[in-house]
């Protein structure tokens, strides 16, 4: 081939690809218009009018993130400012909503339409429609059911599975971002499982797609057109979208929205223990390989964790075949059980793997927090007798006499071997206070200060750097705290 006719067809070779790049790049990413288009008509949005009475009390925030949460002061509760002063006034708020079933049945956020005197669902075609009764609402998941007349039946959306949803992938949410209905957003999963302390099931999904106030309690669809998520909170120091918003999954929404459709009221599972986490210390201390599982701090009597034979100190490691990673996915596993279910329960008892099976109860609706009876204090006038005091580990112990019981304003129903004094500078210092109670020292019983000093030298004889205490405040809650022994 003569050279000029092989340089022109190079040229055309390497001239080929960049054209067809700059045309690509020109038309953009894949439009989401067909699935915009196919789901506008399923999101409503949703007003809410509600009288207040004057008063010079600051109003308590009513959204999902709690007070004292790390994020308290960046969540929006998507309701207009309360706290003001004069006579009874009308507040009206926006959120959004979606239709779960053509007859009339709509999802939101629960603090979307709390305390609301009356509630109206607009409709893209602009119609609107009043509802008629409130099915139930579930403060913990922050989800309302709501119900409307239709006079023809209503476009639905459909649920689809949270589990499968994976940080990178496509979402969209629909919603009435400050008052602008039928507002489409898209961005993707950036997390899962996310926890913001706003309750005991919190399991969110996190997304950089734009949620404003006004999106609360619309719908977080996947690219199959099903809902994935319900928007709930987000993130902001502006008020406006930062791109960190936060969904309850779909799983999670699914079963409280059957069951207040069902009973007007969500059903948990119950197993009546109080756990916390397992430190790394505590894990050393009672012989785990690693910081898992559920420590049993306490047992309700009577609960279902008592008839099954649970103890304190026992470690739950698999609850239904699962593991127990964390001390916080325990509750939402026995939450999701169905009532009456009998459960196998894998724990660790003193070294030993035991199973245990319990039949899962329902949880108190109002899960009652008795305190512990307290003697008032005494005169201070009325001469004491000193208790005789021991010191170890940075603390100062005694007998629990009834001096010390007036004294620290212990419960009656406490018993063990009082603090009487934590030095400041010591490990124990951060975990314990004068008044706390040493009710079990390595998982053996303790009723002087001389049974703490033999069983925190028998731990010393075994190697362990740590030893585990049992322990109850004042009022009777009970706790494990590990404390080096070095």
């Amino acid at each position: 081939m003569p050279s000029g006719l092989k340089a022109a067809a190079l040229a055309l070779v390497f001239a080929v690809p960049p054209l067809l790049g700059t045309a690509s790049l020109a038309r953009g990413p894949e439009s989401v218009a067909g699935v915009a288009e196919g789901l506008q008509d399923t999101v409503v949005n949703i007003s809410t009018t509600q009288t207040l009475k004057g008063s010079a009390e600051k109003s308590e925030p009513t959204g999902p993130g709690p007070k004292g949460s790390p994020f308290e002061e960046f969540f929006n509760d998507f309701f207009d400012d309360q706290n003001k002063e004069g006579p009874p006034r009308k507040v009206s708020s926006l959120g959004s909503g979606f239709v779960v079933d053509p007859s009339g049945l709509i999802v939101t956020n629960n603090h979307v339409i709390e305390g609301a005197d009356e509630i109206i669902v607009n409709f893209t075609d602009g119609s609107k429609l009043k509802v008629t009764k409130i099915l139930g609402h579930d403060p913990k998941t922050d989800l309302a059911l709501l119900k409307v007349e239709p006079k023809q039946p209503l476009k639905a959306t459909r649920f689809g599975d949270s589990s499968k949803m994976r940080v990178g992938d496509w979402v969209m949410a629909i919603g009435n971002p400050f008052g602008l209905g039928g507002t489409v957003t898209v961005g993707v999963i950036s997390a899962t499982k996310r926890d913001i302390n706003s309750g005991p099931y919190d399991d969110f999904l996190q997304t950089d797609a734009a949620i404003n106030r006004g999106n609360s309690g619309g719908p977080l669809f996947n690219m199959d057109s099903e809902v994935i998520g319900v928007n709930t909170a987000i993130i902001s120091p502006t008020g406006g979208s930062i791109g960190i918003g936060f969904a309850v999954p779909s799983n999670s929404a699914v079963q409280v929205v059957d069951q207040l459709k069902q009973f007007g009221e969500t059903r948990r599972g119950w197993l009546g223990v109080h756990v916390q986490n397992v430190t790394g210390e505590i894990a050393t201390s009672m012989g785990l390989q690693e910081p898992v599982g559920a420590l049993v701090a306490s047992i309700a009597p009577g609960s279902p964790a008592e008839v099954a034979g649970l103890k304190p100190s026992d470690i739950i490691l698999k609850f239904d075949g699962q593991p127990v990673e964390t001390v916080r996915s325990l509750p939402k596993a026995v939450a999701s059980t169905p009532i009456g279910k009998p459960v196998d329960i894998e724990v660790q008892r003193a070294g030993e793997v035991l199973h245990l099976t319990v039949s899962v109860g329902r949880l108190p609706e109002e899960a009652e927090q008795a305190e512990a009876e307290a003697e008032p204090s005494p005169d201070a006038d009325e001469p004491q007798e000193e208790p005789d005091h021991e010191e170890l580990l940075g603390l100062s112990i005694a007998p629990l006499t009834a001096e010390l019981r007036d004294q620290f304003h212990i419960g009656k129903t406490v018993e063990g071997v009082v603090i009487t004094k934590v030095e400041a500078d010591s490990p124990a210092a951060q975990k314990l206070k004068p008044g706390d109670v040493i009710l079990e020292v390595g998982q053996q019983t303790v009723s002087d200060p001389e049974d703490v000093l033999a069983r925190v030298a028998a731990v010393k004889k075994t190697g362990r750097q740590t030893v585990v205490l049992f322990v109850a405040d004042a009022k009777g809650v009970y706790h494990f705290v590990a404390l080096p022994l070095g």
